[in-house]
């Protein structure tokens, strides 16, 4: 057969992709846009007075504070953690390293809700730890300390998930050649290393404190739903809806949805930074 009419086979009729750019659109506007755009319609149905009264409520300020908060916590730890574990699997052999990665996906797997269980059994007040840490003066469970446990958890994989797949692609070759040429642990990272996973990196980070902000069934188990101390913003708009109070839910989710898609912007800028990067290189090497 020849390559004319191979191509001509794989090539389908443009009513065919036509169809099916059309399909997808409708799919996409059906379960993203028209959603979207209805938590925006409904947060300023009542005008912009009742929309900011609604995120400028003390109960409302708390869940805000707090959500960025707990992202503060655990974004750092998160990224530290994903490195090292990174580059302990990419770097080194090791027996139980197959056991290692797969660990790694376990909180992608386990419900959320399950993960909240777990640190309730864990660190509850009836436990063997959490009654010896309560009677240190340590709260875990319905406190700030069992939340922040909590989205550890469930943001856990993302920065490692972003990193092992370059660095094993990059290999250590230039890492070595550092290392041959005099430079120290914390110099090679610090020069070498963390430049070439930094785009990657920085990706890790942004999902990461995504899910952090949004994150509902594992936080809602181990928060106790304290008004205006341990509640975050899922929590606050799932009480607010509860009781019926739409405009504030919905000012909450706007804002919610707001952060998502900020995210998203961000996202794709890296990516097309990214993108840039490797084209400008490309056509560095191509010169010479």
């Amino acid at each position: 057969m020849s390559a004319a009419k191979t191509n001509e086979l794989i090539i389908e009729p443009r009513w065919i992709r036509r169809l099916l750019i059309a399909v997808a659109l409708c799919f996409l506007g059906l379960v993203l846009v028209i959603p979207l755009v209805s938590i925006f319609w409904f947060a300023l149905e009542k005008g912009w007075n009742l929309y900011a009264a609604a995120l400028t409520d003390r109960e409302a300020l708390s869940a805000i504070k707090l959500t960025l908060l707990i992202a503060a916590v655990v974004v750092p730890i998160n990224a530290v953690m994903g490195i090292a574990i990174a580059w302990l699997v990419t770097r080194f052999d090791f027996r139980g390293k197959q056991l290692l990665t797969t660990l790694l996906d376990l909180p992608f797997s386990v419900s959320p809700v399950v993960a909240g269980l777990m640190f309730v059994l864990l660190f509850g007040a009836h436990s063997l730890m959490g009654g010896w840490l309560e009677t240190h003066g340590i709260q875990v469970i319905f406190a700030l300390p069992g939340m922040v446990l909590a989205t550890l958890f469930v943001t856990f994989p993302f920065v490692a998930r972003e990193l092992i797949p370059l660095m094993q692609a990059q290999g250590d070759s230039e890492e070595q050649a550092a290392l041959i040429l005099g430079a120290g642990g914390w110099k090679m990272f610090w020069r070498v290393t963390l430049p070439n996973i930094k785009w990657a990196l920085l990706y890790g980070i942004i999902l990461t404190n995504a899910r952090a902000m949004g994150e509902f069934g594992a936080v809602s188990m181990v928060s106790g739903h304290i008004r205006g101390e341990t509640n975050t913003m899922p929590l606050q708009v799932e009480i607010l809806y509860n009781e019926y109070n739409f405009v504030a839910a919905f000012a909450i989710s706007s804002l919610l949805a707001l952060l998502a898609l900020f995210t998203l912007v961000l996202q794709n800028f890296l990516n097309w930074h990214q993108q840039r990067q490797w084209e400008a290189a490309k056509q560095d090497v191509q010169a010479s």
